[in-house]
C-alpha cells in the first residue's frame, strides 16, 4: 500500500520526474520543452530545497516516490528567495529571452518575474503549495491526504490562508479542490486560483 511521508534529499530526482509528467493539465509534457527540468526547476524542487518541512512524497509499496506535494508558508518570502537565492543559480541554463513566443520562454520569463508583491492574494493566503501524483496514484485518496497533511501543518503554524494556481484545462484539479473546500480567487485573463481560509 503507497504510503506518506516526510521529503528527504534522495527524492529530488523524483520530483522533477513527477512534476514534468504531470504538467501537462494533468498529463505527461516531456518533450514540450528543449529541457524538461524546467518544469521542476519552477514549481517543484525551489519549494523542497527551501522547506523541507513543507513537503510530503507519496512512496509505492516497491520503494518509489510516485506523488507530492511542496509548498511555502509565505509566498513573498519564498519569492524573494527564489529571486535572489534559486533562479541565479538557473540563469545561465535558462538565458531570458528576448520575445515571448514560445511557451518555453513564457515560461522561463515566469522564473525571471518571480518577485514579493506579485501575486495578489498572497496578502490574505499567504502559503501557496504544487501537489502532482502520478496516473497510478490517483483515486486512493492519497491527494486529499496530502493536503490534509499540509493543511494540519499550516493550521499549526498560524498561517492564515494558502492559495494555488491550476492550468484552467485541468478540469480534474479544479473539481477536486472544490471537493476540499476551496474557493474560486480573483485571478489574471488565462489564470485560475483556488482559496482556502484556516483562521475562519
Amino acid at each position: 500500500m503507497s504510503r506518506i511521508r516526510p521529503y528527504r534529499p534522495a527524492d529530488r530526482a523524483a520530483l522533477y520526474e513527477i512534476c514534468v509528467k504531470t504538467a501537462d493539465a494533468g498529463g505527461d509534457a516531456t518533450g514540450i520543452l528543449s529541457d524538461d527540468e524546467l518544469w521542476g526547476d519552477l514549481f517543484a524542487v525551489p519549494y523542497a530545497e527551501r522547506h523541507p518541512d513543507l513537503a510530503w512524497v507519496v512512496e509505492s509499496d516497491d520503494d518509489r516516490t510516485i506523488g507530492y506535494i511542496v509548498a511555502t508558508d509565505d509566498t513573498d518570502a519564498f519569492y524573494t528567495w527564489f529571486r535572489d537565492e534559486w533562479w541565479p543559480t538557473r540563469q545561465e541554463r535558462y538565458p531570458r529571452p528576448g520575445d515571448l513566443v514560445t511557451r518555453e520562454d513564457r515560461m522561463v520569463d515566469y522564473g525571471y518575474g518571480r518577485a514579493p508583491g506579485i501575486e495578489p492574494n498572497a496578502a490574505d493566503y499567504p502559503a501557496h503549495l504544487h501537489i502532482d501524483l502520478l496516473p497510478e496514484t490517483q483515486g486512493q485518496g492519497l491527494g486529499r491526504a496530502l493536503m490534509d497533511t499540509l493543511f494540519a501543518e499550516l493550521t499549526r503554524r498560524g498561517v492564515r490562508g494558502l492559495h494555488l494556481g491550476i492550468d484552467p484545462n485541468n478540469a480534474g484539479a479544479a473539481a477536486f479542490y472544490e471537493r476540499l473546500g476551496m474557493t474560486r480567487l480573483p485571478a489574471e485573463p488565462g489564470g485560475q486560483i483556488y482559496g482556502v481560509r484556516f483562521d475562519d
